[in-house]
C-alpha cells in the first residue's frame, strides 16, 4: 500500500442512554493519520442489542453507517480487535475486513484473553500497551509498525482519540478541514 494516494480511516463508536448509537470517523491521506482531511459522524437511533461474543453484530451497522459518509479507504483502524485468538477467530476488525473488502488494524487498549497472538505496542511514555491485530491481508508487523507510528505523544494515537471525542459527542466534525 503506497502512502501517496491511501485513504486511512479510523473508526469508532459509542453508545449511551441518551442517544442510542454514534459512529465516528476520521478520514486521512497518511499512514501516519497526522492530517484529518474530513471528519463524519452517523447517529443510530435503533442500533442492534449488545450480544456478547458477537460485537460486530452491533458495531458492524454502525461502521458502515459512518463509512458511507466518507470516501472508499484504503485500509481502516478500528477501536477493538480484528481477530480474537492466534487461529484467526474473528472479531470486529476481522468482520469490517470481509464486509468492506479492505484490510483492517485493530487497536485495543485492554488484553482479551484469547489474543496472545495480538502484537504489543508501546506508545509515548506509557509503560502500557496497546495490542494490535489485523485481518484482511495485512501483516501482523506492518500493523504494529503502522500503529507506533502514528501521530500523537501518547499511548493512544491523536487520529483514535478524536474519533472517540467526536462518537462520544465531546466535540464536533471540524469543518475547517481541508480536502485534498
Amino acid at each position: 500500500m503506497g502512502t501517496a494516494a491511501a485513504t486511512i480511516g479510523a473508526v469508532d463508536v459509542h453508545y449511551d442512554a441518551d442517544w442510542p448509537a454514534r459512529a465516528a470517523l476520521a478520514v486521512c491521506h497518511d499512514l501516519t493519520l497526522s492530517r484529518v482531511v474530513a471528519e463524519h459522524t452517523a447517529d443510530i437511533a435503533h442500533p442492534a442489542p449488545y450480544e456478547p461474543g458477537a460485537l460486530y453484530k452491533r458495531e458492524l451497522p454502525c461502521i458502515r453507517a459512518v463509512l458511507a459518509l466518507g470516501p472508499r479507504l484504503d485500509l481502516l483502524i478500528v477501536d477493538g480487535y480484528a481477530t480474537l485468538d492466534p487461529q484467526g477467530r474473528p472479531g470486529l476488525g476481522a468482520h469490517a475486513a470481509d464486509a468492506l473488502g479492505i484490510p483492517v488494524i485493530g487497536v485495543a487498549k485492554t488484553p482479551f484473553r484469547g489474543a496472545t497472538h495480538a502484537a504489543e505496542v508501546i506508545r509515548g511514555t506509557s509503560t502500557r500497551p496497546l495490542y494490535v491485530t489485523t485481518a484482511g491481508g495485512l501483516a501482523i508487523a506492518d500493523a504494529a509498525r503502522i500503529v507506533v507510528d502514528l501521530a500523537g505523544a501518547n499511548r493512544i494515537p491523536t487520529a483514535l482519540a478524536r474519533v472517540d471525542n467526536l462518537a462520544r459527542g465531546r466535540v464536533l466534525p471540524s469543518n475547517d478541514l481541508l480536502t485534498t
